[in-house]
């Protein structure tokens, strides 16, 4: 029903869960998101499908970008993507890390019969 996109950025400490939540709470934060009660159900019943974009997946705490949504039946994975900068400045080949988020709602709906 829905589909959110956000991109989130770890600047120095090169954490790709760090960079992972900012993708999800810059897709989220910036909109409301009411589809479960125009639909007459409970947040709880909705369905969010999180898809995270990070050079290095591996190195992802799932959980953790699961629990920033306070509501529905979440569902996290990472794969390869977004894109790691290494800053010949900084020591130790720290790096700037992007990584992009694509969150996808929807309801398990069931018909209902018109009261007569």
């Amino acid at each position: 029903m829905l589909f959110e996109r956000g991109t989130g950025v770890s600047i120095r400490s090169g954490n790709y869960t760090k960079a992972a939540c900012r993708a999800v709470e810059d897709a989220l934060w910036h909109h409301s998101i009411n589809v479960a009660e125009v639909f007459g159900t409970s947040k709880e019943n909705m369905l969010i499908d999180v898809e995270i974009a990070c050079q290095n997946p591996t190195e992802l705490d799932l959980a953790q970008v699961r629990d920033i949504f306070p509501y529905g039946q979440v569902d996290v994975s990472a794969v390869a993507g977004g894109l790691d900068i290494v800053n010949p400045h900084y020591q130790n080949g720290q790096k700037t890390v992007i990584a992009h988020a694509a969150i996808k709602i929807s309801l398990n709906l069931v018909k209902r019969e018109a009261a007569v």
